[in-house]
């Protein structure tokens, strides 16, 4: 298991990249929430969340995607995910999310679906 860890960087015009690492579960998902609660303070309300080394999500690591997409688009912003592992993504299709979710596979793709509408 890796350490979990959280890092973010602008990429764009009012667009926050948010890159985790590890496991996102019941032990950890505060702080992802944390963070990404810092960027809507600061009025960052477009992220793109990079999940590719994030190596299991639980429910409660999975509730902070919903949470933040909720707050993003109450605010007029969005969220995307971008290079899910398959488990991963997984999980996102078993819980229904995948619905809900826009993923992307490069960060150039991320910021085009994070600007266009829901």
């Amino acid at each position: 298991m890796r350490k979990f860890d959280i890092g973010s960087k602008k990429v764009a015009d009012g667009i926050v990249l948010i890159r985790v690492t590890g496991w996102l579960d019941a032990h950890t998902f505060d702080l992802m929430d944390q963070a990404i609660n810092n960027h809507f303070s600061e009025g960052n309300v477009k992220l793109i969340i990079d999940i590719e080394h994030v190596e299991y999500i639980s429910s409660a690591g999975a509730g902070v995607f919903i949470g933040a997409f909720s707050t993003a688009q109450e605010q007029g912003g969005n969220v995307v995910l971008l290079n899910p592992a398959q488990g991963v993504r997984e999980v996102f299709d078993l819980l229904g999310l995948s619905q809900i979710f826009k993923f992307a596979t490069t960060i150039q793709e991320g910021v085009q679906l994070v600007n266009s509408p829901a």
